[in-house]
Parts: C-alpha cells; sequence; structure tokens
C-alpha cells in the first residue's frame, strides 16, 4: 500500500518493525530513564483506556515510548505527523533532550531531537459518523472510515450515509457544523483547491449535491491506488524483496544508534 500510495522503495527503507530488535531495545532503555507521570499525561491512552475498560493492557500504556524508541532509532530530522499524534512526538523530543542527551552528554548529543511536520489541513481527518471524533480504522462501525481499498460502492454507501445536518451551503469555519468541516476539507484535499475556494463554490450546494461530488471525487482519487496495489500485490517475490532490502538498511542504521546509546550509558560490552 505504502508503494501503492507513492513511496519509492529505492528511497525509503520499508520494513517490518518487528523483524528489527533495536526497536524493543531502546524501547526498554527509554522505559527506564522516562518518568511515569509523563506517561500519564499521554491523552490517548486515556482516551482508549476509558474505550477498553479493565482490558487495557500495559503495551497501550507503554506505546509512546515504543514510538519514541521508533522515531530516534533513525536520527530523524522530521517527522510526519497527525495532530492526534504531536503529544507522542513531543513525549519523544522531552526523553531524548531531557533524560538522555542531558544526563548523558556534556557536549555532542546522544540522540537527534526531532522537528514535527504537521499538514495545515489534514492533519485530523474525522469520523463520517460524527465529526467530533477522529477517523479511526479501529473504530467498529465500518461506516464511520473509509478504505484505501474501499469499492466505488462501498464508498458510494459511506458518503451517502455520512452525517450532515439541516443546513443549506457547505462551510468550513462553522464551529457548530463538524461534519461540514470535515467533508470540505476532503474534498479540498483531493481535488487540490484551496479551502477558500471549495467554500465559495459550495456556499448554496446542498448536502444531496455535495455528497454526489465529494464520492466522485474519493473514488477518482483512490483508483490509481487501487489499480497499481492490485499489480503488486500479486506480485509477491518483488514486495519481498522490498522488505528484505529496506530491514538490511534500517536494521544497519538502527544498530548503529542503539550502540551509541548503550555505550553512553554505560553498558558493559565484551571485548574481543
Amino acid at each position: 500500500m505504502y508503494v501503492a500510495c507513492g513511496i519509492d522503495p529505492k528511497e525509503c527503507s520499508i520494513f517490518v518493525q518487528s523483524q528489527i530488535s533495536a526497536h524493543s531495545e531502546l524501547c526498554w532503555i527509554l522505559n527506564c530513564m522516562t518518568p511515569i507521570n509523563w506517561m500519564e499525561r499521554m491523552i490517548q491512552f486515556k482516551e482508549k483506556s476509558i474505550q477498553q475498560g479493565n482490558n487495557v493492557s500495559i503495551g497501550l500504556f507503554d506505546y509512546p515510548i515504543l514510538m519514541a524508541a521508533d522515531i530516534l532509532l533513525y536520527d530523524a530530522d522530521f517527522v510526519p505527523v497527525g495532530e492526534d499524534q504531536k503529544q507522542h512526538l513531543e513525549l519523544a523530543r522531552d526523553i531524548a533532550q531531557q533524560r538522555i542527551n542531558a544526563k548523558f552528554s556534556k557536549n555532542k548529543n546522544i540522540l537527534k531531537i526531532p522537528q514535527p511536520i504537521i499538514m495545515k489541513n489534514g492533519s485530523k481527518i474525522m469520523s463520517l459518523i460524527d465529526g467530533s471524533k477522529k477517523m479511526s480504522k479501529s473504530d467498529p462501525n465500518e461506516g464511520s472510515s473509509i478504505n484505501l481499498l474501499d469499492t466505488p460502492e462501498i464508498i458510494t454507501k459511506k458518503i451517502k450515509r455520512a452525517k450532515s445536518d439541516s443546513y443549506i451551503g457547505i462551510e468550513f469555519n462553522n464551529p457548530e457544523r463538524a461534519e461540514s468541516r470535515n467533508l470540505l476539507m476532503i474534498y479540498s484535499i483531493l481535488s487540490g483547491k484551496e479551502i477558500s475556494q471549495c467554500e465559495n463554490e459550495f456556499s448554496e450546494t446542498g448536502w444531496g449535491t455535495f455528497k454526489k461530488l465529494i464520492t466522485e471525487q474519493v473514488i477518482e482519487s483512490l483508483s490509481p491506488i487501487q489499480e497499481k496495489y492490485k499489480v503488486l500485490i500479486n506480485d509477491p517475490h518483488q514486495l519481498n524483496n522490498i522488505l528484505i532490502e529496506g530491514k538490511e538498511r534500517a536494521d544497519d542504521l538502527a544498530k548503529k544508534t542503539l550502540k551509541r546509546v548503550k555505550s553512553k550509558l554505560g553498558f558493559f560490552e565484551m571485548g574481543k
């Protein structure tokens, strides 16, 4: 799917995270350096723990530390994140700067401090059935999100059933019209038009007409991705090669970072 969306495996390392042990190893080191009250402030854990109740796991609580390890292992300069992940990136920055660099290095940083890249529009896409909640593939209601491999028929059905209101015209800045804002933003991103241009274009458009237009735009935008995906998924040899080559490049860099961290933190190394 990454390749189908335009990620070039010659320029980017695509790999299976669990195949590179440095992720879990650095995660544990960072666990031992991170105050628990920092973790208790994580908004996503609070929200999901309410949903899961007594079934909430330590893994979910500790997930932001693993994400920090994912980022810091590769000396990232910039990290593209959605609005809801910004807090996790801030945690990674704080761990790197305050708990590793400041404590164990007087001169050169041990871990690079990454900067976030957050899209002006589209940093947080909301649910089709509730504009106050994030669109999520884990939502039990399948009608709340559009999947990249949804057929035109399914996309049409989902957008047709998307929550609307009684107003005429599609607005972006009206706080009482979360669903209008969300769908207009999706249309703007996929069409390449500015939000203001879309607002002017649909200022007197009813929901029925707008839903038809955004449905056509979503189907058109996803079509080339789906076509390329179908070609790639039927070529497992090529996909395996992409993952093997990506793992080799990523593993090499991750091991170097992990060795640097362990050396600065005083881990014992056996001599040859």
